[in-house]
């Protein structure tokens, strides 16, 4: 089933995180998690099948910092498109082996650079890493476009723009907050940077949420 359709039934239950379980196996932090997926495939399948068979009908992929600008320090910079790539193809292969219907989402994170006038990273060079993510992400398979715990509106604004104009797969974005709900440590509110379509989907699934809990 389309993901936007299922959106409209139950609540669908998520995996956990990747770097977590990574790390609890062995892999330390200053290792590249997102090479791993040309290194140690099986490992990260393993995880994956985990969170499959403990109930996930979504799983997001290895490449949470799979961007040219947290590859490059690693010596991985020239291989976004194939780290990507991989990563969706052994989520998608995880979900066969295990005989369940999941969804496979291609997870996205901040490029970890601070964006122009603020920093030192141009938006055109930004815009462009996404879209470069986004790409292998696409052309591993993958059902969705996951963009994750952005803190920075505008860089969340310039990630969403360059996966819409990769793919027509639904994105879907999380967002980090203070205590409030309406503002990031960048000070910006976020209100002013919801991108057009977003809103109604958003109190939609925020509706959803809430009713589930209620009934829980």
């Amino acid at each position: 089933m389309d993901f936007r359709r299922r959106l409209a039934g139950p609540p669908i239950l998520a995996d956990g995180a990747m770097g977590t379980e990574l790390y609890a196996r062995g892999v330390y932090v200053n290792r590249c998690f997102d090479e791993l997926n040309l290194s140690q495939m099986d490992l990260v399948s393993r995880i994956h099948s985990d969170y499959l068979r403990a109930g996930s009908e979504l799983i997001e992929t290895n490449t949470f910092g799979a961007n040219r600008c947290k590859l490059a320090p690693h010596g991985f910079g020239d291989k976004v498109e194939r780290i990507n790539e991989l990563g969706a193809k052994i989520a998608l292969q995880a979900v066969e082996k295990c005989a369940v219907n999941a969804y496979v989402a291609g997870s996205i994170g901040p490029l970890g650079r601070r964006l122009a006038p603020l920093g030192k990273m141009p938006v055109n060079e930004a815009r462009e890493a996404f879209a470069e993510q986004a790409r292998g992400l696409v052309k591993g398979g993958v059902d969705l476009i996951m963009i994750e715990t952005m803190i920075d509106p505008v860089e969340l604004k310039i990630a969403v723009e360059a996966v819409r104009g990769t793919t027509d797969l639904c994105a879907v974005y999380t967002e980090g907050l203070e205590r409030n709900g309406l503002r990031r440590y960048v000070g910006k509110d976020c209100r002013r940077y919801r991108t057009p379509g977003c809103r109604r989907d958003r109190h939609q699934l925020l509706n959803r949420s809430e009713q589930a809990s209620r009934s829980s």
